[in-house]
């Protein structure tokens, strides 16, 4: 079981991600009905179609466990970011999510394992755009000029321990990487986070040559410590999702508390 891996040495975190076992899938599943699936994903896991088949991917194995050629992705997440994610079964369904989501009638909540000891909320309300001096061209920056979108993101402490915070982050905006990118800004950096961390080189070395010594060495979880815990669509449905088993390990390690979000492991 994924649970009994230690955060250190997960297998899963390469170049390529690793084949989803159907079996294991059926147990990621919080929610289905006639209109949605609901998953909780794992932080290893890709959720768009890839040219290497139908079970390298959150979409291609949905799929196959429900059956269809179409499912409609209407809210996603990064690679590394593990938790909720919707899927609609027909275009109605994902009309009307989409809608939702437009319309900020749904609420997100995430969690996430900082950098540094932090005591008091507090709310980070700062424009975000391409980084321009980043050898990453998907890494986004505090910065103001004409492309720059308004981002606006609220962190609550829950627990602090080893040096390091437990948070609880709702995302006003639904910008690209805004939590991960204010976080940086404000000086507390996502544990792993190998794009909005100490060195944005490590992500380039990374998806080239997978996991190596000198992440190792810089990166205290393979995969940046963020997980979206909580999605509510305002008058319809409300879906939440335990904290990821290697964020509870990790928090353990450090003497970290993470009781008040940890009501299981998946």
């Amino acid at each position: 079981m994924m649970a009994e891996q230690s955060y250190l040495t997960h297998p899963a975190f390469g170049v390529e991600p690793d084949w989803i076992d159907m079996e294991a899938f059926k147990q990621w599943i919080l929610y289905e009905d006639e209109h949605v699936l609901v998953v909780d994903k794992p932080g290893w896991v890709v959720c768009h179609p890839s040219k290497q088949g139908p079970l390298s991917s959150l979409v291609g194995a949905a799929k196959l466990h429900v059956g269809v050629e179409t499912l409609h992705l209407v809210s996603r997440l990064d690679r590394e970011t593990s938790g909720v994610v919707i899927l609609a079964k027909h275009r109605k369904s994902a009309r009307e999510l989409q809608m939702a989501f437009q319309a900020r009638r749904v609420e997100k909540t995430y969690f996430a394992i900082v950098e540094g000891h932090c005591a008091v909320p507090f709310a980070v309300d700062q424009p975000l755009a391409k980084d321009l001096d980043s050898p990453v061209a998907a890494k986004v920056t505090v910065r103001s000029s004409r492309s720059a979108k308004a981002a606006q993101t609220y962190f609550e402490p829950i627990a602090q321990g080893g040096g390091y915070s437990l948070l609880r982050v709702k995302p006003i905006t639904g910008r690209k990487h805004q939590i991960r990118a204010h976080a940086l800004h404000v000086g507390h950096a996502i544990v792993g986070d190998k794009i909005y961390g100490a060195d944005d080189t490590l992500f380039l070395e990374f998806i080239e040559q997978g996991w190596t010594d000198r992440l190792a060495k810089n990166l205290p979880m393979r995969r940046q410590a963020l997980h979206a815990g909580h999605v509510a669509v305002f008058g319809n449905s409300d879906y939440q999702a335990p904290l990821a088993w290697d964020m509870v390990q990790f928090c353990e390690a450090h003497g970290i508390d993470c009781h008040a979000v940890h009501v299981g492991v998946r």
